[in-house]
């Protein structure tokens, strides 16, 4: 909350408060945060019904609510008028009150988002590859903001409160399996691609590991139906996932919770090994490259693949499978209420896979579990790419932080 200086609701002094806002130091008050996360997460909300839910007085929402209209992050709604007293007027999200960009640097394809404060898609990009290169990574990127910015108005341009970047960590160890040359990948190493990203940006540029911001994107975005602690995967060309514990994003001291790909599963033979060697979409891939089929369709028509027969049911045999024992595995450490299953897949391809998932839990032993609700994730597969952009929604307006640091 800002003190000491005149408050008041010209665009110019909203665009420069919010201007000021998305800097290091310049985080919103705690009990802003607190009733643009309610606002969100109700769609709209009036005076007394904050009031009543944080326990703050009516006095104090009266004026947090009044600085965010102010802010242009607020707008009123229809007055609610009851059998005695005042209406009520329902407060909203502005739609125009902030914009971010969201970043996904996958193994296979990046994308580039832009979102207006309700979540809603402005702009996309996608770039696919064989494999991902820093110097052509930052050049898709930089090509790709200076379009998405060329379509808004000057004053919508200056309300972009930040970009984030989705991406895999330590991307340089998975050459071998994604067929990259390994002097390309060993970039990666080398490379700060946040700092790159953050010296074309006037705004902050924010980094996570990318099945955890999917993660975070089935968070703030999807329906979750008031589901707090939840395990969540993301099926892309590898395995990954996250966790939310208590409503919020968790990612650990190094952002590496919720490594679900590494998770020991059994084994096509029996043996164990990692569920990222199993229900990953590059094992389907590799099934049909087998047979001499170029499975590229997989990653630049997510919508639609086709019929492709018994390698696809084989692929969802084994990685339903996997994630059924994952899951038990993960229920045996915490009493998570559901596992979300989302993914880089069409949606009746998604639903075949849940389906067996539920199928296989119940033959596996979970005597002394109680074993979650497996769903269907509610956000598809731009959730690594709209997770990105959840990050500086997240770290700048609402309760709960989903980053864990500002570089590699």
């Amino acid at each position: 909350m800002e003190t000491g200086t005149a408050r008041h609701g010209s665009p110019e002094a909203a665009d420069s408060r919010l201007h000021r806002g998305t800097n290091q130091s310049g985080m919103r008050d705690h009990n802003e945060r607190l009733v643009l996360s309610l606002v969100r997460q109700h769609g709209s909300l009036a005076k007394s019904d904050i009031a009543r839910m944080t326990g703050l007085s009516a006095q104090t929402v009266s004026v947090i609510m009044r600085e965010l209209e102010e802010d242009s992050l607020l707008v009123r709604q229809a007055p609610l008028r009851g059998k005695i007293g005042q209406p009520s007027i329902p407060m909203a999200l502005n739609p125009e009150g902030a914009f971010f960009i969201g970043l996904k640097i996958g193994r296979r394809s990046a994308e580039l988002v832009l979102i207006d404060f309700l979540g809603h898609v402005r702009s996309m990009l996608q770039h696919s590859y064989r494999y991902p290169a820093p110097r052509e990574t930052v050049e898709f990127v930089t090509s790709g903001m200076k379009t998405m910015r060329a379509e808004l108005t000057p004053a919508q341009d200056k309300r972009i409160a930040g970009l984030g970047i989705a991406m895999p960590f330590e991307l340089w160890n998975w050459a071998d399996t994604a067929g990259a040359p390994r002097d390309i990948m060993d970039e990666w190493r080398h490379r700060d691609i946040r700092a790159d990203i953050q010296s074309q940006c006037e705004f902050p540029v924010y980094l996570q590991n990318d099945a955890t911001s999917a993660c975070g994107a089935e968070l703030v975005f999807g329906q979750t139906g008031g589901v707090r602690d939840f395990v969540y995967f993301y099926i892309g060309a590898f395995a990954g996932g996250g966790i939310v514990l208590n409503g919020r994003l968790f990612g650990g001291p190094t952002g590496n919770a919720g490594a679900l790909g590494s998770m020991p599963v059994p084994g096509p033979d029996g043996k164990p090994t990692q569920l990222i060697d199993v229900a990953s979409i590059a094992m389907l891939e590799k099934a049909l490259s087998a047979r001499g089929i170029d499975g590229s369709y997989l990653w630049t028509s997510p919508q639609e693949w086709g019929d492709i027969g018994a390698d696809l049911d084989d692929w969802i045999a084994s990685a339903s499978r996997a994630l059924a024992y994952a899951i038990v595995a993960a229920s045996s450490v915490i009493d998570f209420e559901a596992a979300v299953i989302d993914g880089w897949m069409p949606l009746a391809v998604r639903r075949r896979l849940v389906d067996a998932v539920r199928q296989t839990i119940g033959t596996i032993d979970g005597e002394g579990l109680k074993l979650p609700d497996v769903r269907e994730g509610t956000v598809g597969i731009h959730a690594r790419a709209l997770g990105g952009a959840s990050l500086p929604l997240s770290e700048r307006f609402l309760i709960g932080s989903t980053t864990i640091s500002r570089s590699t």
